[in-house]
Formats: structure tokens, sequence, C-alpha cells
């Protein structure tokens, strides 16, 4: 077994951006070395989250949409007692997707389905970089 760790980096814009990350995934496995196995994809951070969704702009709206009623962004927060910040519903929405992803992969490809990409969700109110790290785990 073979382990590799690289990452990628992102910029995000303020207020819940999602950002498809499935061609940079793509490449790091493809030039691995690594012929079958699992990308573990990992967000370091507690406001952003990794996952995947049919990357359209009507279902990334949609995403949105849905994210505001479950964690709406007009209602106080605890956490800004905490440390004066305005980012509690960052923080939820993030717990609730979850910062990890595992994605298996064979003959250097990644075995995601036809409408299926990996995106960063980046939850957080000011724009952030973000740094992903990947590891390739296989034979």
């Amino acid at each position: 077994m073979v382990v590799k760790t690289m990452s990628i980096k992102v910029s995000s814009e303020p207020e819940t951006d999602l950002i498809d990350i499935t061609d940079e995934v793509s490449r790091l496995v493809e030039s691995s070395g690594i012929k079958n196995g699992a990308v573990v994809l990992f967000v370091p951070g507690s406001t952003a989250s990794l996952s995947t969704i049919e990357y359209e702009p009507n279902l990334i709206e949609d995403f949105k949409n849905i994210m505001e009623r479950l964690v709406p962004s007009d209602i106080q927060y605890k956490h800004k007692e905490t440390w004066g910040d305005d980012n509690g519903k960052s923080h939820v929405r993030a717990s609730l997707v979850g910062p990890s992803l595992t994605v298996p992969f064979k003959n250097r490809k990644l075995l995601l389905g036809t409408w299926q990409q990996i995106v960063l969700m980046d939850f957080d109110v000011p724009p952030r970089n973000r740094e992903i790290i990947v590891q390739i785990i296989g034979e």
C-alpha cells in the first residue's frame, strides 16, 4: 500500500460558496502513480465542508436556499457571545455537511456518478483562502 499526501488551494467568496474541485482531484489521482485505491479529502477549519453535488447553477442555488432555511442567517447564534464574530451559522452549516470525503478510484479514474462532482462548501462570512488536504491511498 502507498499513501501520498498533497493539497489543493482555493479562494472562496463569502456566505456559502460552492467550488467544484473535481478536476483538481482527478489530476492528482492520475499523476499519483497509484492505480487503484481511494482518495481522502479533508478541509481543516470549522466553517467549510466537502461533499458531492450535481454542480449546476440551479442546484447550487437550491442548496444555498435550503441551507438558509435549515440554518438561517437572520437569527442570533450564541457563538457570537464567545468570540464576538457573526459566523455561528457558518459553523453549524459546516458541521451538518462534514469536513471530509472519500472517493474510490480504479485505473487512476475517480468512480463518481455521471452528474456527481466534488465540491468545497465554504460557509464562512468573509472570503477565505482554503487548503484541502488530499491523501491518495492504494496500490
